[in-house]
């Protein structure tokens, strides 16, 4: 079985499916050449998990990046570019996010702003900054074909955003979280319509409900099982699938 691809980039790897990811990648028997492991502050006490991983696994790097800091990302463009050697990013993973259970009582403008902050405009601004490198992998593939052996975004979503499902969805309201990832669907879609000529495929992916920090103890689902679907929808990906929204399994979802 080939390599999914021979970059990958994650944000948000240091906890959660972002961590989960790198490991699962890390330890496939056709691992990624490059594993560009991402979070704001890797040398901290958050990054502990991350360090021991990276440790174990000389297919990772940890760059610092933070999503709603430009200079940051840019940074993370150089570290990752100089590591390539003139080879392009085949897979960028924008999965740093934040989410909220404001109610309507509850809510106020700054939680707003800063769950748009997150969840939309950090991802934008990665794909906008790693396009280059995405653009160089796609022209450099040995095949035509969309796939993550070329070059493929891929937005960490949830089904709480979707406004066709948003009445059917039996959670808290969210304001925040649900508002803001609804308007990372539309980036999604626009990314997808702009760059499929480019050979750059993008899609959504809703992760499910995941034990841990933002899905909480009481989610049905463990993060290696979800990080498992997400790793063979990934490999499933296709000229079919580009502005899809779908889920671990690889089912598609109303927007």
């Amino acid at each position: 079985m080939a390599a999914l691809a021979r970059s990958v980039l994650v944000t948000g790897s240091n906890r959660g499916i972002g961590l989960e990811l790198v490991r699962q990648l890390a330890a496939s028997p056709q691992a990624p050449q490059h594993i560009f492991a991402t979070c704001r502050d890797p040398d901290g006490p958050r990054g502990k998990a991350l360090r021991e991983l990276s440790a174990q696994h000389p297919s990772i790097r940890l760059v610092q990046l933070d999503t709603v800091d430009l200079p940051s990302i840019r940074r993370a463009v150089q570290v990752v570019e100089s590591c390539l050697e003139g080879q392009g990013l085949n897979l960028l993973v924008n999965n740093a996010g934040i989410g909220s259970h404001a109610t309507l009582q509850s809510v106020d403008s700054q939680e707003m702003l800063a769950a748009f902050a997150t969840n939309v405009v950090g991802p934008l601004q990665v794909a906008k900054e790693f396009l280059p490198l995405l653009e160089k992998a796609a022209k450099g593939a040995q095949t035509t074909r969309l796939s993550c052996s070329r070059a493929v975004i891929v937005n960490v979503s949830s089904k709480v955003g979707s406004i066709g499902l948003c009445l059917g969805v039996l959670e808290a309201p969210m304001y925040p979280y649900r508002a803001s990832k609804a308007a990372q669907n539309m980036v999604t879609r626009c990314l997808a319509a702009e760059l499929r000529d480019k050979g750059i495929l993008c899609t959504a992916i809703h992760p499910g409900w995941v034990k841990m920090d933002m899905g909480t103890e009481q989610a049905p689902m463990t993060v290696e099982r979800s990080v498992q679907g997400i790793l063979a929808v990934l490999g499933s990906l296709s000229q079919e699938t580009s502005g899809a929204f779908l889920d671990w399994e690889g089912n598609s979802l109303p927007w």
